[in-house]
């Protein structure tokens, strides 16, 4: 039983699912049966769920009728024909009988133990509107009127609730961002004023956004959810995110793509955030067993990367029910942990699993993980195909990143990655220059071009460019100047002829164009590919996992080498992840992850006097200067690391 959950705390971690009756769905509160909500929340339990994400369906709890005069104008709200109580729960406009519903919920929920996140204004859910019959045809996100009602039934709701220990924290609702559309200052508004009425009556427990889908730049924005709300989310399901739907479930573009944008989200956003709507979406897009090994990765991977939970989508199976949303979307109706006679699926056991792996570790929370990189995301490019493909890129090389956007002040690392720039705007001079300091005090800069229309590029770069033109030559890249030689994919929009100056070509395209060099600047270097290799592999299939795939992560292990010197562990396989996590000066937790479909003998190498002193998990062979990790598929090591005196 998981008793501290706080959601906010670095380093911690916990699983869980989200949550609608068996017997139900979305019909929960409208055909109550506790005695069947008690049989789920038990096998839950026994299963290992420490947390669940628990929807009040707005309609049931506050449903409002208009009824209307002459001309069609509204004389008045009622619930039916009654007028409402001379209460506050009357006063509220909610349903008494449902708000008893969930009292009984949550002492059920206490009673096997099960944390809840409660998603308030849940007005949307499964590709179906849920809205109180007075609000049909309004704008809930924008309109006065419902969002009167809107903070009301929060006030009155967390007010009624905020005493009850089974909760963890206040969701503003399910993708709220569905329910109506919002201009960047409207969606602010609506968030803040939501935001504010839970902390107004409740300022104890975290703000969570619970929302999906928002971007650097655009209508709801990972810095605005971050300015106002305590906890980000992300939903990261490949087949409704850009250049997820690529690959197998199991292979590392998938099952990197939960922790890629929780971290986007978290850097950038500068809150924690929660990966809390995940799973295989139903038998076609993988087998049970399949589900269960895409699962235990992308566990591993949020836990080492301070991605805080997993909420898988969803407890039950849904297959018997007849009402909307599951008459409409097949896909729906197969997401459970547990079928519809209550037995477990394979993924069920991965998760509760390693809920309890967590809670037995013997320094309690994950320290957070060596990062050496910063990545910025600039106008006018493609912001999560970029992250995206940067983040594994680095992953595979051996590296870790944060990422920031352009408009934020630089923050401090050994290694900057500008990649795919864009456009003619791209980065402010102001933070160009702060960046270009930087380099110039020591730190590597790389930059990769896309589109790009930028200034000062011979005095940075050493190459003077000759000319532009739409590129229809494409072909490979050879990287003369790395070890071995290897290839890569040459394409894009543009290709730009160069000369160098006094830059060192480390790479040409197949007509000798200088396509990788390196230059010094001050005490720093500057790397340029003169290709958009990141958005490159964002949109080919295969371009990670596949036998064919070119070995771009060559690149970034190159300009890497020397932002790594102060890990304490190097690895070699592509679809090894490994993180490092401080305990002390002298002690450290190193986390190995598998990202292939199939076991990898990983020889790790230990630098300068560090060996293995415990292993947590998995199977390790300790050699001197070396541990040897047995990875089987879509699995992990864990262990701790001393350095001796």
């Amino acid at each position: 039983m998981k008793t501290d959950v706080t959601l906010t705390t670095p380093g911690e971690f916990v699983v869980g699912c989200n949550y609608w009756a068996s017997h139900a769905g979305t019909r929960t509160w409208a055909d109550w049966r506790p005695e069947i909500v008690d049989r789920d929340f038990q096998r839950l339990s026994e299963a290992g769920v420490q947390v669940l994400r628990v929807f009040p369906l707005w309609p049931d709890f506050q449903p409002l009728k208009s009824l209307l005069g002459g001309r069609g104008q509204v004389v008045e709200f009622r619930h039916g024909e009654e007028p409402f109580p001379d209460d506050a729960c009357g006063r509220a406009g909610m349903s008494q009988v449902a708000m008893d519903h969930f009292a009984e919920f949550l002492d059920l929920a206490e009673k096997h133990g099960l944390k809840l996140i409660v998603g308030l204004l849940t007005g949307w859910m499964s590709g179906r509107l849920h809205v109180p019959d007075a609000f049909a045809g309004h704008d809930v996100l924008t309109d006065a009127v419902p969002m009167r009602w809107e903070l009301r039934f929060v006030r009155h709701f967390v007010g009624t609730f905020k005493g009850h220990p089974a909760i963890a924290g206040w969701d503003l609702g399910n993708e709220c961002n569905c329910m109506g559309s919002a201009n960047r200052d409207q969606a602010f508004v609506w968030t803040a004023a939501i935001t504010n009425a839970i902390r107004a009556v409740d300022p104890s427990r975290p703000v969570v956004s619970g929302l999906h889908g928002l971007r650097p730049e655009g209508n709801w924005t990972m810095q605005d959810q971050g300015e106002l709300v305590d906890v980000l989310t992300t939903h990261p399901y490949a087949i409704f995110t850009r250049h997820c739907d690529h690959d197998p479930l199991n292979t590392i573009r998938t099952v990197m793509h939960s922790t890629a944008e929780s971290r986007m989200y978290a850097d950038i956003g500068g809150k924690p955030c929660l990966c809390q709507e995940i799973g295989s979406l139903g038998p076609v897009m993988a087998s049970e067993k399949i589900a269960a090994d895409f699962a235990r990765t992308c566990l591993f991977s949020l836990w080492a990367n301070d991605c805080h939970g997993f909420l898988w989508w969803c407890a039950n199976d849904q297959t018997e029910l007849a009402h909307a949303p599951y008459d409409w979307a097949a896909m729906e109706r197969e997401l459970g942990l547990l079928r519809v006679d209550g037995s477990p699926k394979p993924a069920l056991d991965t998760i509760g699993g390693f809920g309890r792996f967590v809670e037995g570790l013997p320094f309690g929370h994950l320290p957070l993980r060596s990062r050496e990189a910063v990545c910025i995301l600039t106008e006018g490019q493609d912001h999560w195909g970029v992250a995206f493909s940067a983040f594994i890129l680095a992953k595979q090389a051996g590296f870790d990143i944060e990422f920031q956007h352009e408009s934020q002040p630089i923050r401090d690392a050994p290694l900057y990655l500008l990649p795919c720039l864009s456009g003619h705007r791209m980065i402010p001079r102001r933070r160009l220059l702060d960046l270009l300091a930087k380099v110039e005090a020591g730190a590597t800069l790389y930059l990769s071009m896309d589109s790009a229309l930028g200034d000062r590029f011979e005095p940075l770069t050493g190459l003077e460019p000759q000319v532009r033109e739409r590129r229809r030559e494409f072909g490979r890249i050879r990287l003369e100047g790395l070890p071995g030689a290897p290839s890569i994919p040459c394409g894009g929009q543009f290709k730009v002829r160069m000369t160098p100056t006094r830059a060192e070509v480390l790479g040409r395209e197949e007509d000798g164009n200088p396509a990788f060099t390196v230059a010094s600047y001050g005490k720093g270097k500057v790397y340029v590919l003169n290709v958009p290799m990141e958005m490159l592999l964002t949109t080919t299939s295969g371009s990670f996992h596949a036998p064919a795939a070119l070995p771009c992560w060559q690149v970034y292990r190159h300009i890497a080498a020397e932002a790594v010197r102060g890990r304490a562990v190097r690895k070699e396989n592509p679809f090894v992840a490994v993180t490092e996590h401080a305990l002390g000066e002298d002690r450290r937790v190193v986390v190995v992850v598998n990202h292939a479909t199939e076991p990898i003998r990983e020889d790790l190498a230990l630098q300068g006097g560090w060996k293995v002193a415990e292993v947590l998990y998995g199977e390790v062979r300790r050699e001197p200067g070396r541990a040897t990790c047995l990875l089987p598929a879509n699995d992990a090591a864990v262990m701790v690391i001393d350095r001796e005196a």
